[in-house]
């Protein structure tokens, strides 16, 4: 009975610890979804544990299947053996569990599709009219937070592109000038929780 219990920690631990590896990425799209998106910067301070998070979390569910998996020691005792485990103490729960956590754990590398792309309508700009700002941004720490931004920036009227990286901790923005002014886009970016720092 002892060793359910400690299964079943081990499990919750290894979700959570998922679940916190990839937090700085999560709740934007959170955010995004509840319509709140003022505090998304609110957890970039986790990123640079990450990858310790990670590790944590594949030793912790690999132990896990360890102990699911181990050979079982015969031990003489009246008690009931045969008794079937309940889910939670199942492979198939574990099965479920890491899944999950793999699930979470890759969250940054496909966080986009959850942004949708504004449709534009084909308008000509006149050449003098196409501005090209690169902004610098404080706060982005994976590319969902990038996607974050060009959602925001993309909604605008007169935007012809904007290209985010969290890497570069910045934005290129191309704009017509006579629709959109530099102070209505930093707006748009400071909207996301992330902060431009050059204007």
């Amino acid at each position: 009975m002892e060793t359910k219990k400690t299964s079943n920690k081990t499990v919750l631990a290894g979700v959570l610890t998922a679940i916190g590896a990839s937090i700085c990425c999560i709740v934007p799209v959170l955010a995004l979804i509840a319509g709140s998106t003022g505090f998304l910067s609110t957890f970039s301070w986790i990123e640079p544990f990450r990858p310790y998070l990670i590790a944590l979390t594949i030793f912790i569910i690999s132990f896990a299947w360890y102990q699911k998996l181990k050979p079982k020691h015969e031990i003489d005792c009246a008690c009931e053996e045969n008794e079937k485990p309940s889910f939670w103490q199942s492979k198939k729960f574990l099965v479920f569990v890491t899944l999950f956590a793999g699930l979470m754990l890759t969250f940054p590398y496909y966080s986009h599709i959850f942004y949708s792309q504004p449709i534009k309508d084909i308008v000509y700009v006149e050449q003098e009219n196409i501005v090209e700002e690169t902004f610098a941004i404080t706060g982005m720490t994976c590319a969902g937070c990038a996607s974050h931004i060009q959602n925001e920036v993309g909604k605008l009227n007169g935007i012809i592109s904007v290209k985010a990286s969290y890497e570069m901790a910045s934005a290129i923005v191309k704009y017509d000038k006579t629709k959109v002014d530099l102070t209505e886009i930093q707006k748009a970016i400071n909207s996301t929780g992330y902060k431009v720092v050059n204007h």
